[in-house]
């Protein structure tokens, strides 16, 4: 019996080590090595300790993009199963530039940019990490206070011929183009990180393999256990070819105002969504995979990218401000009612009055669409009101004669927005009436209204303020 206990135990055991394994992997570009992290999960696993993921962020523009994400949402998987994610400021290596991919030596920054840069970080990362599983490390704290001869001993385990195997130093290289020597330096301190903070694994951009490998050597070199390296994917921009930069142009920030983020999912192309979503979404690999299988039976791509730029709002504001977003896309882009260009009127109270006659309170108001009238909480202040619809279009330009008008009233091609809001000021609805072609019925509407939107057919929309007099 006992036997047999065993064998569940340790199945149960293996199908939670591949578990991680599986949804740890998704998306990746490389793994090294995965002997090596069943290994490390397993003790994890089997002593209930978590694993220190380890990844490095230099901050070398104050904000953080959809690119940087694609990290941090591996991270947060880590996080998922209960391992302690370090996320390190590479504030002390920024200040000497990461070379890669660069072409020529990159300027460094001074401490003041690095300052400044990373103060937004922190609050950044926490819209994907969760903080009671995060470490917020910063690398001057230990590099700063690196003495000479250690670096020297550190420095010893690496020869030139391995540092110019590194892409980018091989062709400056090759094309007779400078290389500083503190670039040399660089992937030592990032492997040093490593070797400090005893990470199980280190997670960056395929890019940064190269790094990823020096701290993987130099933990050898110590007689340390080597750390675990991924690398993922760098994701394409809005142009969908070059990685996304803020200083291309090609990015989606995570502060980005919502309808310009949910705007621009949107604009991605078919082609590159699958991506988005092994990187981007939090969807498990079975609801992925059934949405491909979806897409080539036929499904319209749109329906899927909704879904996307849905989730990532959501994620960064939340549902509400989600669903006006992408209200907002229907109407401006789906719907071509251009909420952006919206013709904005003020009234004072004398020119509002001619449109409008107040006569008197009452507990109803007729919606244009109800059969009866409807009511009103005697709660919620309102006066019942005639509008000569007719005369306001022409007023306002939305009709070229009464006639025009008229028709456009008597077609229900006109209603009147406005909020009505609950005892609780923060908790309102949106009501719409449909003006009628006879002007002499009466609406109701909160005597504390002093905005209005007023639209006019597909395409015409007001929005009309009222001033206080």
């Amino acid at each position: 019996m006992n036997s047999l206990n065993n064998v569940g135990a340790k199945k149960e055991m293996e199908g939670k080590i591949r578990g991680q394994i599986e949804a740890i992997k998704r998306g990746s570009a490389e793994l090294i090595k995965e002997d090596e992290l069943y290994e490390k999960l397993s003790y994890s696993v089997s002593n209930n300790i978590p694993l220190k993921i380890k990844a490095g962020f230099d901050p070398t523009s104050p904000d953080i993009h959809l690119g940087h994400t694609v990290l941090l949402n591996k991270l947060r998987t880590f996080q998922e199963f209960g391992h302690i994610v370090y996320f390190i400021i590479g504030d002390f290596t920024a200040m000497i530039g990461d070379p890669t991919g660069k072409s020529e030596t990159r300027k460094p920054l001074s401490k003041e940019d690095v300052l400044k840069n990373s103060k937004d970080y922190k609050e950044q990362a926490f819209k994907i990490l969760k903080p009671e599983k995060t470490k917020i490390l910063f690398n001057s704290w230990w590099l700063s206070n690196l003495k000479l001869d250690e670096f020297i001993k550190v420095s010893s385990n690496y020869t030139v011929r391995r540092m110019l195997e590194k892409d980018d130093f091989e062709k400056r290289f090759q094309d007779n183009r400078p290389i500083a020597m503190h670039e040399f330096i660089y992937p030592l301190l990032q492997g040093f990180d490593s070797l400090f903070l005893e990470a199980d694994i280190e997670i960056g951009g395929n890019d940064q393999k190269f790094n990823l490998i020096v701290g993987r050597e130099l933990m050898k070199s110590f007689g340390s256990i080597p750390q675990v390296i991924m690398t993922m994917p760098l994701l394409e921009g809005l142009d969908g070819k070059n990685k996304m930069s803020k200083s291309l142009g090609n990015h989606i920030g995570v502060s980005d105002e919502p309808n310009e983020m949910y705007g621009k999912i949107m604009s991605i192309s078919d082609e590159m969504m699958i991506k988005y979503y092994e990187l981007l979404s939090y969807i498990s690999n079975e609801e992925l995979t059934k949405l491909k299988i979806e897409l080539d039976k036929g499904l319209n791509p749109i329906i899927v990218k909704k879904r996307l730029a849905l989730e990532i709002v959501e994620r960064y504001y939340d549902k509400l401000f989600a669903g006006n977003a992408e209200k907002y896309f229907e109407d401006k882009f789906q719907k071509k009612t251009n909420p952006d260009e919206i013709a904005s009127i003020e009234f004072d109270g004398i020119h509002w009055r001619k449109f409008i006659e107040n006569i008197g309170q009452e507990a109803s108001y007729f919606d244009g669409k109800s059969p009866k009238p409807v009511k009103f909480s005697p709660l919620e202040p309102s006066d019942r009101v005639r509008i000569n619809g007719a005369s306001l279009l022409v007023h306002i330009n939305a009709a070229s004669s009464n006639g025009e008008a008229k028709r456009l009233i008597k077609q229900d091609a006109v209603k009147l927005y406005f909020k009505l809001y609950d005892t609780d000021i923060k908790n309102s609805r949106e009501i719409e009436i449909k003006l009628n072609e006879d002007s002499k019925i009466p609406y109701l509407i909160p005597s504390n209204s002093n905005e209005f939107i007023l639209k006019v057919g597909k395409k015409k929309i007001y929005k009309i303020k009222l001033k206080n007099n």
